[in-house]
């Protein structure tokens, strides 16, 4: 029997959320190693509007992503098709990006990479579950599309990511 890695499809918040609070590169070089190994072998990558939502702000993330492994996945034919797929699936799926505020807006492309690339989702955002709600998040819409799905926490252990500490 044949053994294939899966490829996972990262959403900013995987990496926003990391560097600025619990994986801080001062404190968890190791993980941000761990990635660009994870890009380089190809397990790994972001849409372009996740590298366009992270590189807006010059920071420090924005700067280590631009020079990291992580491969960056351009726009085509076949994950707009599955970008249309996922908004004619379900007219609440146009819930996923706040016009108003302008906000998650690489979330339906995340989907769509991962729809047309077989890829599991990495996402921090939490299904919301309330009946009456009017959100949606990146896991309900894998849910209805029938995506694989997981936060950072499951997919560093799927990965093997093992942590150590020492004092220097």
């Amino acid at each position: 029997m044949s053994m294939i890695a899966p490829l996972y499809c990262l959403d900013a918040n995987v990496l926003i959320q990391a560097w600025q609070k619990y994986y801080s590169p001062a404190l968890c070089p190791d993980y941000w190693d761990r990635l660009n190994d994870l890009g380089e072998q190809g397990l790994i990558f972001i849409p372009a509007a996740v590298r366009d939502e992270i590189t807006k702000t010059e920071d420090e993330l924005s700067q280590w992503l631009k020079t990291s492994k992580i491969q960056i996945r351009s726009i085509t034919e076949p994950v707009t098709y599955y970008l249309r797929q996922i908004y004619q699936a379900n007219p609440i799926h146009k819930g996923l990006v706040d016009n108003v505020k302008g906000r998650s807006l690489a979330d339906p492309w995340v989907i769509a990479h991962a729809m047309s690339e077989s890829a599991v989702v990495v996402t921090k955002e939490e299904k919301i579950t309330a009946a009456n709600s009017n959100r949606i998040k990146i896991p309900n819409v894998c849910d209805n599309m029938g995506i694989r799905w997981m936060n950072d926490f499951e997919f560093i252990a799927e990965v093997g990511i093992r942590f150590s500490c020492r004092i220097e």
